[in-house]
């Protein structure tokens, strides 16, 4: 988004490369072909187990960048994530994707007269009550978050990010290597680079003037428009590595 605001604001500008996990992405969430479609197809078949699963993954994935099996491991599987190695366990991926709630289940529970009960399980959309297409946690996972980014698309939303200091709860504790790495996987630490190496400051050139017009206060007479006055004041005071628009 940083750089896209360059483009915008028609600043003098060379693509920085950053790291992107959309093939990450992919290899998870893709349809078909991704990891959860995969674990949808096995959920399916009765005879399916997460040994069978796991040798499917394998079999698809070979030759996959961002895509491992961990030596000593007969099921495991690792994904190759940009901030760093994860790997992951296939025991019980079967049976908590297919653990779901049965539509009939959901429509007697929402028309429960306790608005505690009734709340927990809104009606289903029409569309899904009548279809009896299997419908597993990690489709669901997906069209949750889904609705989610279409929410934030059409919002602007501001984050504030949460960092542990450490991993026992405990005050006046700071571990500087488990930060250092949620800040990497947070993408924090990608953001800042791009950042300091483009123009992360800005400002309109009244609130500049008013702001910095005491190191130079000869250039300020009133016979310069607020464009030149800055410019005259950023040469004034010796500065370089800035654009104006």
């Amino acid at each position: 988004m940083e750089q896209e605001e360059y483009t915008k604001e028609e600043i003098d500008w060379s693509y920085i490369e950053f790291i992107d996990n959309q093939d990450i992405l992919d290899l998870i969430e893709k349809k078909p072909g991704g990891i959860i479609a995969l674990l949808d197809e096995a959920c399916m078949f009765p005879r399916s187990t997460h040994e069978t699963f796991a040798q499917k993954l394998y079999q698809t994935y070979k030759n996959h960048k961002r895509f491992s099996k961990p030596k000593l491991a007969r099921t495991d599987f690792t994904i190759c994530h940009y901030a760093g190695d994860v790997t992951y366990q296939t025991e019980l991926f079967l049976d908590k994707n297919k653990d779901y709630v049965i539509a009939e289940h959901q429509a007697l529970l929402n028309a429960s007269t306790c608005c505690f009960v009734s709340g927990l399980f809104p009606p289903l959309a029409e569309d899904s009550s009548k279809s009896s297409k299997f419908s597993s946690i990690g489709s669901r996972f997906k069209q949750q978050l889904q609705s989610l980014l279409e929410t934030l698309s059409a919002t602007e939303p501001h984050y504030i990010r949460c960092v542990k200091p450490n991993n026992i709860l405990k005050p006046a504790i700071f571990e500087s290597t488990n930060v250092l790495q949620q800040l990497r996987c947070g993408g924090v630490m990608e953001a800042i680079r791009i950042s300091c190496a483009g123009y992360p400051s800005r400002r309109t050139f009244d609130e500049f003037i008013d702001r910095f017009g005491l190191l130079a206060p000869g250039v300020l007479d009133g016979s310069c428009d607020e464009v030149t006055a800055s410019k005259m004041l950023l040469e004034k005071a010796g500065l370089d590595g800035y654009q104006h628009e």
